[in-house]
């Protein structure tokens, strides 16, 4: 898919003990879920990177691919 294709997972990063270990974005102390999160309840982009300056745009579609991918994993179950 193209979303997968072209994302930089490596933006995206488990540490232990940080966030109890969930997937976070270059290593910062915001989720991928607490972005996934914001967009659903319909905040742009440009809203979430203006309130979260050290996030980069980059990171938007890296958060997509490990969503999408998170979930297929979770089909295959």
């Amino acid at each position: 898919m193209a979303t997968t294709d072209k994302a930089d997972l490596s933006r995206i990063t488990g540490v232990p003990g940080q966030r109890s270990g969930q997937p976070c974005i270059r290593g910062l102390r915001v989720t991928v879920w607490d972005v996934l999160d914001m967009l659903a309840y319909g905040m742009p982009e440009d809203e979430i990177l203006r309130d979260y300056p050290y996030l980069e745009r980059a990171d938007f579609p890296a958060v997509y691919a490990y969503a999408s991918q998170a979930g297929r994993e979770r089909m295959l179950r």
